[in-house]
C-alpha cells in the first residue's frame, strides 16, 4: 500500500553530515553538524537522541515550517541508515530532504545549492543514495576547497580548520544556515540566485 504525503503539511528534514566524537568536532568534514547546530540555536532548540534512529534531532520551526534538524551519530560513510530512518519515522517526502555537507570542489567559504545530481565521491552522499534509493534531494554544498600540494583529500577533510579558515568559519556557518532558511521559505531558484554566485 502506498501512502501519499501532502508536501504542504509534511515537515522538512534538514540533515547535517559529520562524524561523531570530539576528535572530529573541529574538522572540515563536520561542517554539516555546525550548520544544523546554528539552525537549532536560532530556534533556541536542543538536540536529543532519537531512539529509533541513530541520530540526534531537534524538532523546530524554520521560517514558519515544521522541520526536523538532524545529526546522524554514525560515521559519515554510514549516514544513509539514519537518514532513511528519519524520513520514514517523520513521513518526510524526499523533496523535503535537505542535506548539508562539505565539498572539496568548491572554494573555501563558498556555497552552492542544488537538487539531485552525482555524489562526487562523497561517502556520506553515496550512503544516503543507497539507503533512500535516490539522490533527488536538496544539497547545501559548503566549500572547503582542495587540499594543498599532494595531500590526500581523505586526510584533508579530517584535519582541523586552519587558523585563517577559523576566522571566516562563523560567517560561513551563518551563511549556510541562512541558505537553508531561504530554501525552505522561497524555494531553490531564489536561493540559488542568492548563493550560487
Amino acid at each position: 500500500m502506498i501512502t501519499l504525503v501532502s508536501t504542504d503539511t509534511a515537515p522538512w528534514l534538514v540533515v547535517g553530515l559529520g562524524n561523531p566524537g570530539t576528535e572530529y568536532a573541529a574538522t572540515r568534514h563536520n561542517i554539516g553538524y555546525l550548520v544544523v547546530e546554528e539552525l537549532a540555536a536560532r530556534a533556541r532548540g536542543k538536540f536529543a537522541t532519537h531512539k529509533r534512529t541513530r541520530a540526534h534531532v531537534a524538532e523546530e520551526r524554520v521560517q514558519g515550517h515544521r522541520a526536523v534538524l538532524a545529526k546522524p551519530t554514525t560515521y559519515m560513510n554510514e549516514s544513509g541508515g539514519p537518514v532513511k530512518g528519519l524520513l520514514d519515522f517523520y513521513k518526510v517526502p524526499l523533496e523535503h530532504l535537505v542535506v548539508i555537507h562539505d565539498e572539496l570542489d568548491i572554494p573555501f567559504a563558498s556555497l552552492r545549492l542544488k537538487l539531485g545530481g552525482g555524489d562526487n565521491g562523497h561517502n556520506g552522499l553515496k550512503s544516503i543514495r543507497r539507503s533512500a534509493g535516490s539522490g533527488d534531494y536538496f544539497r547545501v554544498r559548503v566549500g572547503i576547497g582542495r587540499p594543498p600540494g599532494r595531500q590526500d583529500p581523505a586526510e584533508f577533510v579530517l584535519k582541523p580548520w586552519s587558523s585563517v579558515e577559523r576566522k571566516e568559519l562563523e560567517l560561513l556557518v551563518s551563511d549556510a544556515a541562512d541558505s537553508v532558511e531561504l530554501l525552505v521559505a522561497e524555494g531553490l531558484e531564489r536561493t540559488q540566485n542568492r548563493y550560487n554566485t
